[in-house]
């Protein structure tokens, strides 16, 4: 019989349904249970695309002898953490302060008033490899319930004593933070200890992508012109995009590399990477011009589009690691399959190319410390080797690349959470609407404008304020400081791309729902969840970034562009003391507010209103081509015509028109507006000043 979670409608938490298990999804119904038969609570985290989730479920929570245990003893409560992030983020502040690590599955055990007391990450169902069985953790918890009450209630009062402290700690500045270009200027330096000279990426294995530390490279090397910064990022960027961390075959990056030279992936596909990722190599293309990353974007999107997008325009949040109950199985392939699909002379071109070895694409990864060759090799060296022109080589791979992926589309695919956050959505139509214009693909827009109606029309209460997960017909749970401050950011972006001034009005309205609700009137800074929210143990402030912008870093970024272009005072003043609030952070861990860099890159400036005026679209687009081909990290763009007239951007748009009937090129600072420049050879000109090629 299925348990409490069938009622759910969390991919996750359906996973779970069949266990034996008597879960309960978090809720009073578990806490009031566990009062009445005084018991403690197992909180069990995780997400569906995590593999490790998978194996404790199989080992454990299948198991009958550690269901029955858990049913007969304790509250059982499973919690999705990409429904729920403020759960998970005050019970992993627990693990770690308990452990001094963490991930998922995060396993914790609470009293009956949601105070952790004891907590870890993935147990094995018996003692194994060092670390405790979880029927022994079980017997331990129980055993310290049943004999030592008094002790443990004392260290979890402790223990969330110390939650509520640390989860805002960091976000409360004393309001005389002083800031300059240096403040960003100086991370460099910070990002370049870490860094990996000879592979890229920062740190070593297990190596992530840190895309937002890439883009405050491209805002030094901006600033400073200084190589090295532009060399880091480069390096890195081609070293994913050439690696097994990147989908050869259907575009979109994978999750992380287990070793320290991008090669092994662990195979999960999220939304908010790739939306990150894009974003970077946008970047990198308007500031570079090679054209291996404008491929690489459109792979990535046309990936998104094809395999993580609903029919009514929201973009899925995950892929799954495993298929057939196997890590990557989807992803591997051997020289022998590979040989049946492409035939002889093929296959061993394409396994001299991607450097596939008698174990397959992608050999284990303890070789990762030895000196091993690039991978894959250069195209121009691999056709030097075989005598073959490098443009009918390109081709040539392409369609061996297509012959594989559509084998491969046949086999068991990974599974896939199907839930729209609107957060990871923000991301992704920031990343569509921006990488439209630069790589010119309108189909990218539109996938954009169609997510961005999905989620004001789907996840939008009759009060104007946010839902956070949309599935199958529901949408569910208040919506939390990264959802407001993430859709803001791509409704800005939003607008510089089509100019509709809808998009504006839409964010102004979620920023002041932003600023009345979150907004902490006593410290200053961000609370991550409203001020009507759930009553947890701890109302958290999220200032540093994980795999996604922190909620503080994103929303500092959508204030700052959205006050940059409107004018509007109060949103940057409530940028400005959001600045304030984490200003030590800057100096003392750089590289952990990478969005709240950027974000404060731009608000530093000086940044321009750029507003292009012409006498009709097609005049307005030629200009907005050139403009956009360039790294211009420093200005908020307007034009006319365009539709949908915002009072929002009155300021902005005023006065601006086309100049005897040819367009202009309006750049102003602190809408103080230079005379026009006119004609499409002198803005050319102008733009080669304000943002080189």
């Amino acid at each position: 019989m299925p348990n409490r979670l069938a009622k759910e409608t969390s991919p996750y938490l359906l996973q779970h349904q069949n266990n034996p298990v008597d879960w309960y999804p978090w809720g009073e119904e578990a806490f009031a249970a566990a009062k009445k038969l005084d018991r403690p609570i197992f909180l069990s985290v995780g997400y569906s695309a995590c593999h490790w989730c998978h194996v404790m479920e199989h080992e454990s929570f299948e198991n009958a002898e550690i269901a029955k245990k858990l049913n007969d003893n304790f509250i059982s409560i499973k919690v999705d953490r990409e429904e729920r992030p403020d759960i998970d983020q005050i019970y992993m502040n627990a693990v770690q302060t308990l452990t001094g690590r963490g991930g998922w599955p995060m396993s914790v055990f609470l009293t009956h008033d949601k105070q952790p007391f004891f907590g870890g990450t993935y147990w094995p169902p018996k003692s194994a490899r060092g670390m405790p069985g979880f029927d022994s953790v079980l017997d331990a918890v129980l055993d310290a319930w049943k004999n030592r009450r008094d002790a443990l209630h004392d260290q979890a009062k402790q223990l969330t004593d110390h939650l509520k402290v640390v989860g805002a700690a960091d976000a409360r500045g004393d309001g005389e933070a002083k800031f300059s270009a240096t403040t960003v200027a100086a991370a460099e330096t910070a990002l370049a200890k870490s860094f990996d000279a000879r592979e890229g990426g920062f740190g070593g294995a297990p190596k992530f992508p840190h895309p937002m530390d890439l883009r405050v490279l491209l805002r030094v090397f901006h600033r400073t012109k200084r190589r090295q910064a532009l060399d880091m990022v480069t390096l890195t960027l081609d070293k994913m995009a050439a690696g097994g961390i990147y989908d050869q075959l259907a575009g979109g990056f994978h999750r992380y590399s287990v070793d320290a030279v991008w090669l092994v992936p662990h195979f999960e596909k999220m939304l908010y990477d790739n939306a990150l990722l894009t974003s970077a190599y946008v970047e990198a293309y308007q500031a570079t011009g090679k054209a291996d990353y404008a491929r690489t974007i459109r792979e990535t999107l046309d990936f998104i589009l094809r395999d993580m997008t609903d029919a009514a325009g929201g973009f899925y949040s995950t892929l799954d690691a495993d298929s057939e109950g196997e890590e990557g199985k989807y992803y591997v392939w051997t020289p022998a399959e590979i040989e049946q699909v492409l035939g002889k002379d093929d296959a061993k071109l394409f396994a001299a190319t991607y450097d596939i070895t008698a174990r397959g694409n992608f050999e284990p990864h303890e070789h990762a410390g030895r000196n091993i060759p690039n991978r894959p090799r250069k195209l121009a060296e691999v056709a030097g080797e075989f005598g073959i022109d490098l443009q009918d080589f390109q081709t040539q791979l392409a369609e061996m690349r297509a012959k594989l992926l559509e084998v491969r589309a046949k086999r068991v695919p990974p599974g896939l959470d199907d839930k729209v956050l609107v957060s990871w959505n923000g991301l992704m139509i920031d990343a569509m609407a921006t990488a439209a214009g630069v790589v010119g693909e309108p189909r990218y827009l539109t996938a954009a404008q169609n997510a961005a109606t999905f989620i004001l029309e789907k996840l939008r209460k009759p009060d104007g304020r946010l839902l956070h997960a949309y599935r199958h017909g529901q949408a569910k749970f208040d919506a939390y400081l990264d959802d407001y401050g993430c859709l803001i950011n791509a409704l800005v972006s939003l607008y510089e791309a089509d100019f509709d001034g809808r998009w504006i009005d839409e964010a102004a309205a979620l920023a002041d729902v932003a600023l009345r609700r979150f907004f902490d009137d006593k410290a200053g800074g961000f609370f991550y969840t409203a001020d009507d929210h759930e009553e947890l143990i701890a109302r958290n402030k999220d200032v540093y970034d994980n795999a996604t912008p922190s909620g503080t870093g994103i929303m500092l970024t959508a204030l700052v562009r959205l006050g940059k272009l409107t004018g509007d005072e109060k949103y940057l003043t409530g940028a400005e003391l959001g600045f304030r609030s984490i200003g030590e952070l800057f100096d003392r861990a750089p590289n952990a507010v990478g969005q709240s860099l950027l974000a404060l890159d731009l608000w530093l400036g000086p940044t321009q209103e750029v507003v292009v005026a012409a006498p009709s679209t097609a005049a307005r687009d030629e200009v907005l081509r050139d403009l956009r081909s360039r790294f211009w990290p420093h200005k908020l763009t307007a034009a006319v015509p365009g539709k949908n007239e915002s009072p929002h951007l009155k300021g902005v748009l005023a006065g601006k028109q086309p100049v005897k009937d040819r367009p202009a090129l309006y750049v102003c600072e602190n809408f103080t507006c230079r005379a026009p420049i006119v004609g499409p050879e002198a803005i050319a000109k102008e733009l080669d000043k304000l943002a080189p090629k």
